[in-house]
């Protein structure tokens, strides 16, 4: 059995042919020198993303590629890296290249760090110059805004792709799609917190957004009333130890 590595890195794809091998060789540059993996999990891509991975196979030997039989959503995708994950810590970014895989570096030294509280278990990049549309940026505001007084998680920028989280700890979290959205939340019901990081925020380069406004804010209102219960209902000992 292989030995755990330090870093595992989950990049969610679907249809990003044109722009997943920049994001790839970006992020094995960002982590050089680290033992890591970069593992891809393309979710049901219907252009030629596949080719251009298998391509990127015989480049980057810390390249591992996951393919699901049909597309299942981002927050499936990201725990499917994770079961296949050696790493003992795992980073996300999103597979459109609007993250910069140069800001993972600093985003695993605040988790791991000698200076990270005993608690701290997430640490997630906040997105302050963000370059999307307007209307893309007006509904991210109003969903922030209905997310922090719902579920009270005090995050202003939940939904950001790049995260860095013990695996551990991601796999004990409840599964349900979209949860990548709620992971702040989920953490703190777990007793635990989180922490945000600055990170930069680049455009699109090619393809075009999954979601629609309509679309993210109906199922948004579905998902906090589940994270919602889902965080009145646990119950934390604060701490168990053998005698």
């Amino acid at each position: 059995m292989s030995l755990p590595l330090e870093f595992s890195v989950i990049i969610p794809v679907c249809n990003e042919a044109g722009s997943i091998g920049g994001l790839i060789r970006e992020t094995a540059a960002a982590l050089e020198g680290r033992a890591h993996e970069i593992i891809i999990v393309d979710d049901g891509s219907t252009d030629s993303t596949h080719a251009e991975l298998i391509s990127l196979k015989r480049e980057i030997a810390q390249l591992r590629i996951i393919i699901h039989g049909e597309n299942a959503g981002q927050s499936r995708a990201i725990r499917t890296g994770a079961e296949a994950a050696r790493g003992l810590v795992i980073g996300t970014l999103d597979g459109d290249g609007q993250n910069d895989p140069t800001d993972l570096p600093e985003l695993y030294r605040r988790l791991t760090g000698a200076h990270a509280h005993d608690r701290l278990a997430l640490v997630i990049g906040h997105r302050t110059n963000r370059k999307d549309t307007l209307w893309k940026k007006f509904g991210s505001m109003i969903a922030n805004r209905l997310r922090q007084f719902m579920l009270r998680d005090d995050c202003p920028d939940s939904a950001c792709g790049i995260k860095v989280i013990p695996r551990d700890v991601f796999l004990s979290l409840p599964y349900f799609d979209h949860m990548h959205r709620y992971m702040p939340a989920l953490v703190r019901a777990e007793g635990l917190d989180y922490a945000l990081c600055p990170v930069r925020h680049r455009k699109r380069a090619t393809g075009r957004s999954k979601y629609d406004n309509l679309g993210r804010a109906w199922a948004g209102l579905r998902d906090m009333r589940g994270v919602l219960w889902l965080a009145q209902r646990r119950r934390n000992p604060n701490s168990a130890r053998e005698v």
